[in-house]
């Protein structure tokens, strides 16, 4: 199941943070595959690359930049990570849990995590923007858990409920900001899967019988690290694909579509997410 970060470690990457910024945000935002140009609308920023934070994973993936940006966005002191790490390249789940543990430590209490996913649901259709309400996490029921291994009791429970794991209010508020900017939202279940490999026809048909109205492959071990320390969360999906198990013949997936797709949602993302902020006080 590999090694369990530390709270030596979680407190080196934090000491090392706060070294180099005086910013002390209570928001957090994490940007998913494409979605990264959201961190260049910050106010004010310092941009400090995660590659040179100790003990942090860093991307490897096309699309995540590696950077953590400090600053202003409606007017509110925010911590955004510019590209998250996945099961995927590597790391184990404790590993993944760094990062928002440090958050945590640096004073963060609302994390808002964006991601890239396929749309399960036929009702969806590409570039809609999804509220993710509840989570399918199939590595975590599997024994793939950020939690996983002794309980830091001065972090959280041993046993963390995860009954309203995406806050109501911060869903309804997104919705409310997309409605704002003339739009609606869909909302539903994302499955986490470990990949790389995009799902067979088979799995897909699984994954819609279970519930899922998206697939994707990050999000859920920061929702359940978050959960575990009693933060806020606030999940939204970028439908880039259709994740369908009947496809037009000849249609294949690719990354580079789910980047361009994620480019063209990001203009209303940021409204979504600037107008979450802007009620957050």
């Amino acid at each position: 199941m590999g090694t369990t970060i530390t709270a030596a470690e979680i407190a080196d990457a934090t000491a090392d943070i706060r070294s180099k910024t005086t910013y002390h945000p209570k928001i957090g935002i994490v940007l998913g595959s494409g979605l990264s140009s959201l961190a260049d609308t910050v106010e004010q920023p310092v941009s400090l690359p995660t590659n040179e934070i100790p003990h942090w994973p860093v991307s490897t993936v096309a699309g995540h930049s590696g950077r953590l940006v400090f600053g202003y966005l409606e007017g509110r002191e925010v911590l955004v990570l510019q590209g998250r790490s996945h099961f995927y390249e590597g790391y184990d789940m404790s590993q993944l849990a760094l990062p928002p543990r440090v958050m945590h430590a640096l004073g963060v209490k609302t994390l808002i995590l964006t991601n890239a996913a396929g749309g399960l649901n036929p009702s969806f259709q590409a570039g809609d923007l999804m509220v993710i309400r509840d989570h399918l996490n199939f590595p975590g029921m599997a024994g793939h858990n950020p939690l996983y291994g002794p309980n830091d009791n001065s972090l959280g429970p041993r046993f963390p409920d995860m009954t309203d794991a995406y806050d109501p209010e911060l869903r309804t508020l997104a919705h409310q900001a997309a409605r704002n900017a003339g739009f609606e939202m869909q909302e539903g279940v994302y499955a986490y899967v470990a990949g790389p490999s995009f799902e067979t026809p088979a799995e897909l048909r699984f994954l819609q019988f279970a519930g899922g109205d998206a697939v994707g492959m990050s999000t859920a071990p920061s929702t359940v690290t978050a959960r575990h320390m009693g933060m806020r969360v606030l999940g939204i999906s970028t439908i880039s694909n259709m994740a369908l198990p009947d496809p037009v013949p000849g249609t294949q997936q690719s990354h580079e579509d789910v980047l361009a797709a994620g480019q063209r949602a990001v203009p209303r993302l940021i409204e979504v997410i600037r107008g979450v902020v802007r009620e957050l006080g």
